[in-house]
Parts: structure tokens; sequence; C-alpha cells
């Protein structure tokens, strides 16, 4: 936007999961938006429920006490003239809202990955069933990755955000510089090893991330099948056969470390690859890129905004370890979320974040 914006009406669909919780939490307190509090929307016909209710950890924000979460309604949503629409829904309902949405001139921040995907291939992981695929297809297109490290003009412009997964957040950031600076051997592929807290998984339970199965326990899942492997390989411009990725199952609450192994072009030197990190995030203010062979881990970042980043290069110069830190319901969800509200509304992107 070329002008900041004076005032924002937000709207949150979804605020009983973690990411939704959160991505409340930061919208009460944010300094631009102390004077109008998001319309929570549930499920629609469903009855009206206190926010602490279903968010007790809320209580004590501004206007918490006070809010409730109502029933999705289009015609609510004009009659409260909101400006930006946050979608913390499933995957299939947020394919299917957002097309009404832009209809009603609404902006969208999606946290699902109903529009991230733009290669059909990849999208196939989600196996849509879109009334109008032609209109599908263009909204498709239309929509920016709201990753605002690689795309910021964009997202300021853009009508429909689709926020990055939390994983992909995670190692996108982590290779961007070298992949820009043209210093990977992709010939030699990347290897992507990934492990997340449990609230990745969401609030449901499952066998899984059941406390019996995840206490005192490391686990793989998702081998060569995660959805978010196809945000890495269109970011990064790869193909299937240059990135393995495989994430895995911690027993913490919540923080992704992911350790990424890369081959170099040709020797570098530790001074060389520390320069393009710090160029590449400049202006970047929400990367922290450590000091080499200092390394990130997940208790520097839980709970912040920050993606913390770190490598360490072989006595050769020819490989690397990379080392990426962030708190998977914040960088890798909601705080990200309102990163990119920030630039939507012309407002400094670390608003209401540190």
């Amino acid at each position: 936007m070329s002008k900041p914006l004076t005032s924002l009406r937000t709207a949150v669909a979804g605020v009983s999961g973690y990411a939704g919780g959160e991505l409340v939490r930061l919208l009460l307190d944010h300094p631009h938006l102390a004077d109008t509090p998001p319309l929570l929307l549930g499920r629609s016909g469903a009855e009206n429920i206190s926010l602490t209710s279903l968010q007790p950890q809320l209580s004590g924000l501004p206007h918490a006490d006070s809010i409730s979460v109502v029933p999705f309604d289009w015609k609510l949503l004009k009659e409260e003239d909101i400006d930006l629409l946050f979608l913390a829904t499933p995957h299939e309902q947020s394919r299917e809202d957002v097309p009404h949405a832009l209809a009603n001139g609404l902006r969208v921040v999606d946290l699902s990955g109903a529009w991230r995907l733009q290669c059909e291939k990849n999208r196939a992981v989600y196996k849509f069933h879109d009334a109008d695929p032609a209109a599908a297809a263009k909204l498709q297109a239309e929509s920016v990755y709201g990753s605002p490290e690689l795309h910021g003009p964009q997202i300021a412009a853009a009508r429909l955000v689709a926020n990055p997964g939390c994983y992909a957040t995670s190692i996108i950031l982590a290779l961007a510089p070298l992949f820009h600076a043209g210093l990977v051997d992709l010939d030699h592929g990347v290897i992507c090893d990934a492990k997340s807290g449990v609230s990745g998984a969401g609030k449901v339970p499952t066998a899984n991330t059941h406390f019996m199965s995840a206490a005192d326990n490391l686990s793989a899942y998702a081998v060569f099948g995660h959805r978010h492997t196809g945000e890495m390989l269109e970011q990064l411009n790869l193909t299937g056969d240059q990135l393995q990725f495989t994430p895995h199952l911690l027993p913490i609450p919540r923080g992704i470390l992911s350790t990424i192994y890369v081959r170099l072009n040709t020797p570098a030197s530790i001074s060389t690859i520390q320069s393009c990190f710090d160029d590449f995030y400049a202006d970047s203010p929400l990367v922290r890129v450590r000091r080499s062979p200092s390394l990130p881990q997940i208790q520097h970042v839980v709970r912040t905004s920050f993606c913390d980043l770190g490598f360490q290069l072989s006595p050769d110069g020819k490989r690397m370890v990379l080392i990426s830190c962030l708190d998977n319901l914040l960088k890798g969800a909601a705080s990200q979320a309102v990163q990119n509200m920030n630039l939507m509304a012309g407002w400094p992107e670390t608003e209401g974040l540190l």
C-alpha cells in the first residue's frame, strides 16, 4: 500500500485451535487495533461462546473477557465493515471460503494450505474439489505466498495471502540466501531433517500425538509425503529429486529445529557465507542470523516471532550444515500472519510482534 492505514477492522475465523488462539492474542494486543478488537467467528449455526471459555489463557488482555465467538455469517462481516479476514480453518474450508470473501471485498490472510501451492501436482496432496475450477485457478494465480522476507512488496498489495507452513518457513528461510547466490550444488541434492513439537499436529489428538506415544520418544512421519514439501520445491525452484525432507515429532509442546545439509558449488569461507546471510536478511527484522559457529536452539525462539539461523562449514569449505529454529505457532503461523497484515496495512512489519 502507498499510504499506511489509520484503522483496520479484522475478523478471525477459527479461534479454537492453537494457532487461532495465538493469532487472537496478538491482535488483541496490537497497538494499531487497540480500539477495534477482531470479530471472532465460529462455525455457522453454532451458538455464541465467550472467547475465554475457548482460550482461557487470554483472560486479562484488552477486550478478551468481553468478546464472544459468534457464528460465521457473510452478512455480519459486511455489517461490521471488516477489511481483513484471517482464516485459521481447515484447508478444505479455506478453499471454499476464500472466493466468497474476495467477492465480498475482503482481503484475506489464510493460515491453511489451501492457496499456497501454484503447481497442480504439488497441490494434489490436499485433494481439493473446487466448485468452479476455472475461478479457483484464477484466484490461485493471484494468491501471494506470505513469506515477508521473500515477497514483501507483493504481500503489501495482495488481496489473498497464503500464510506459509511452519516447516516450510524454517527450511525456505535457511536456504533462500544460498540459492539466491547460486552457491548450492544441486547435483548432490539437499537433505532437510526437521523436528517439531506436538502442537504442530493441531489440537485434535491422534494416536501418534497422544501423551503415551509422544512422551519420551522421537519419531519420523510423512516420509516422502509431507504437505509442506511442495512449498519448499516451489519457493526454492527445486525438483522433487533435489530435496529430501523428513519431519520428526519431538516430545515438547512447541518449536521447530531444522537441520539442513548442503554441498557447495565451490569451496567457500565462513566470512563469505556469513556475508551472504547478513546481506540477504539485512532488512528482515524477524530473522536473526547467528555468528558461526554459534547455532540456534529451540529454547531461544519459543514464544517469540523470530526465525533464528546459523551454520557451520566443513574444514574444506565444501559442505555446510544449516540450523533453523522457530516457534511453529508464531513465526510458523500466527505471528507471520500478523506480519503479513502489517505489510498489507502499510505498518512496520514488526508492529505488535516484539
